[in-house]
């Protein structure tokens, strides 16, 4: 037999065994019936995927005793006690000891089957919950969280596990959805420092006059509505990492103090003239050109070479498609865990569905699409299948013209709408993008 099996029935009376395996079949249930207690410890190991069902009393064999003995196995294996009416004392002991359920004679097939199956799904969450933690163990090496075998991909692991022990701040560079955040918690958790807060900042999530605040915190009093003292993020990730998402957005004024912050590891909360000493690792991202930015005056040159000791480079998704396969599949078994549904059928249909994609928001886009074809629904691909079905009634004019506003949408997607930054990206001035924008109707 193999750990497809899923009863396993003990009991001595060869037609009370009869009559239950019976009953425990018509229910669709598959029965092992056994009249001794040391042929059942044959089948039972952490991988079973059934429960045990038997008398407590089982000839020269004792239920308790055997039920021990798959304790010692597997405690979360779901043994239920069948008892006499002199047994049931016996029982309730054995209850707290962990056996999941007693059921004393005479009573109905139609009762133990009600108690088999609550037993058995309880079972299947069990085992289900063990492979998915083996799976996060498995997954929690870099090679696990960074997904892919492309030289693009190598490259940026091997690149890590060098930084990942030093105390140099990083900037990390990378479009939309390529996955900075999890590159800089990777750094962080692969070092020295992984015992101590990554505290993850969006420079660009956070109001421009509450932002001084939560950086460097305040004391009370400090300004009008600081009614407590506020320790801030710097100080509360003393001895970690912080990083600084979307540094690109962060008001000028607010750069040259925490180039300060960078140069002299001190922290001056606001409202006093105390230093706090800091031992922290700056980790910072941008979608963007923080040197050309500097050119234009919307970022300090300073901090952008204070920053830029070390420069990791995400590639977008769409420079490494051959990762895109074992990429979709793992973030689909992550879509599993949490949504616990089955996976449907990866056909090569799709698979060359995927690979076409140019993929404009990264592997945030994958992961959404992984999301969607767990749960059952269409993609969500903006990937023109029946726009191209559509191009052969269309004169050369019309055509141009989806073309060109199909790039336009997805350059202003992959610059988080930035007009400024879409222009550069397309090689066009910024009047131009805007007068083809209100030619297409883009918003």
């Amino acid at each position: 037999m193999t750990t497809q099996t899923r009863i396993l029935l003990a009991e001595d009376e060869e037609d009370v065994r009869f009559a239950l395996a019976q009953g425990l079949e018509l229910a669709g249930h598959e029965v092992i019936p056994f009249d001794n207690a040391s042929d059942v410890r044959e089948f039972i190991s952490r991988h079973f995927e059934g429960i045990l069902i038997s008398d407590v009393r089982l000839g020269a064999d004792d239920g308790m005793a055997l039920m021990r003995q798959v304790q010692e196995l597997d405690d979360a294996l779901p043994v239920i006690l069948i008892t006499g009416h002199g047994d049931v004392p016996l029982a309730v002991e054995a209850m707290r000891r962990g056996a999941y359920d007693f059921i004393e004679k005479p009573f109905p097939v139609s009762q133990l089957v009600s108690i088999a199956s609550r037993a058995l799904e309880k079972r299947r969450l069990v085992l289900e919950n063990r492979a998915l933690r083996q799976e996060l163990a498995e997954e929690s090496a870099l090679e696990g969280r960074l997904v892919g075998q492309s030289p693009a991909m190598q490259r940026l692991r091997a690149e890590i596990l060098a930084l990942a022990d030093t105390n140099a701040d990083i900037l990390i560079k990378g479009e939309t959805g390529a996955g900075k955040e999890m590159v800089a918690r990777a750094l962080h958790e692969e070092g020295r420092r992984s015992d101590k807060p990554f505290v993850a900042l969006n420079c660009g999530g956070l109001p421009a006059e509450i932002i001084e605040s939560e950086l460097f915190g305040h004391i009370q009093g400090a300004f009008t509505g600081a009614s407590a003292k506020r320790i801030g993020k710097l100080e509360h990730a003393n001895g970690g990492t912080v990083f600084l998402d979307e540094i690109e957005t962060m008001p000028l004024d607010l750069q040259v103090k925490l180039l300060r912050v960078i140069e002299e590891r001190l922290v001056e909360p606001l409202g006093t003239n105390k230093q706090i000493p800091l031992d922290i690792r700056f980790i910072a991202a941008t979608k963007t050109d923080l040197e050309q930015a500097g050119r234009e005056g919307r970022f300090r040159p300073d901090l952008y070479y204070r920053l830029n000791v070390v420069t990791l480079e995400i590639p977008p998704l769409r420079e490494r498609k051959a990762d895109i396969p074992d990429l979709f599949n793992f973030l689909a078994r992550g879509a599993r865990s949490r949504y616990r549904k089955d996976i449907p059928e990866l056909t090569s249909a799709l698979m060359d569905r995927l690979m076409q994609y140019d993929w404009p928001g990264n592997v945030r886009e994958l992961r959404n699409a992984a999301d969607r074809f767990v749960l059952g629904l269409s993609l969500g691909l903006n990937d023109r299948h029946e726009e191209a079905k559509g191009d052969a009634c269309r004169s050369l004019a019309d055509r141009v013209g989806a073309y060109e506003r199909r790039l336009i949408v997805e350059a202003l997607a992959a610059n988080n709408g930035s007009r400024t930054e879409t222009a550069d990206a397309l090689g066009v001035g910024r009047k131009t993008l805007y007068e083809k924008m209100k030619k297409y109707d883009i918003e």
